[in-house]
């Protein structure tokens, strides 16, 4: 475990649970810890900050999909298959993020999560489906998932990374018709294959805190089995709302990063 004071572990501790809830309701808790964890071991190799993020990030993903299963209809072998085609589309964008540039990546990103709240803002049923929490299923519709939503995504999160979860939940909500709930449920499960697949890989690297990361965890744990709890109960009017801030939230950081 890295040397660090009694206040900047009680400052990451509040981040992870911050993000576990964030994670849990709409996806994006990545924005909030990551930098919290680069700020707070500032001589840190990155490869260990990464490394330490994924190790409490799989555990908080765990207890919201584990949640949201338990409490709401979803589809989980379908989400596991969507899961393995997003955690193939992270392994071949990570072969190729050394050659793209960051810079010319944040624009376009920015320009398409604008769209996305564009959409969001003027389409005020999208992602309400009702009848159990989503629509009938298509086999199109599933197999256009898998390829698009979880390759293409998962694509996306190696190369770059930041909002998958939440572009997780908005290709879940578009494609299959889902309603947000039910769409953050989904996304989740997906998540727990990716986060799964990038953290063998750190762990087998030795690229992981593990001592901080199980402190982190239990607070990330908390904080997204309560953002789970207060998605299923307030529905998906409240994840709409969390998912408009997040989104703005992420043009807001990409922005900054790009021109600051």
């Amino acid at each position: 475990m890295p040397d660090i004071s009694l206040t900047t572990l009680v400052l990451l501790a509040l981040a992870a649970a911050a993000a576990g809830w964030i994670d849990a309701v709409v996806g994006g808790g990545g924005l909030l810890l990551l930098p919290a964890l680069l700020l707070g071991l500032p001589q840190a190799p990155a490869a260990h900050i990464l490394g330490t993020n994924k190790a409490v990030a799989i555990v908080g993903t765990t207890g919201a999909a584990v949640t949201y299963v338990r409490n709401t209809p979803v589809n989980v072998r379908t989400a596991v298959r969507i899961g393995l085609a997003a955690l193939a589309g992270s392994m071949g964008g990570a072969s190729l993020a050394a050659g793209i540039s960051s810079e010319v990546l944040r624009p376009v990103i920015m320009l398409a999560l604008l769209g996305v709240a564009a959409f969001v803002l003027l389409r005020p049923g999208f992602g309400t489906a009702t009848g159990g929490g989503s629509k009938p299923v298509t086999r199109a519709r599933t197999v256009t998932a898998i390829v698009l939503v979880g390759g293409g995504i998962g694509f996306y999160d190696g190369l770059f990374g930041p909002g998958t979860g939440t572009f997780l939940v908005l290709g879940l909500t578009a494609v299959l018709q889902l309603g947000l709930v039910t769409a953050s449920a989904t996304a989740k499960i997906v998540n727990v294959c990716t986060n799964a697949g990038a953290l063998a890989v750190f762990a087998f690297q030795g690229t992981v805190f593990w001592q901080l990361a199980a402190i982190l965890a239990v607070f990330n744990l908390a904080g997204a089995m309560a953002g789970a709890r207060m998605a299923l109960r307030k529905g998906s009017g409240f994840v709409r709302g969390v998912l408009l801030v997040v989104v703005f939230s992420l043009v807001a950081k990409l922005a900054f990063d790009q021109w600051a």
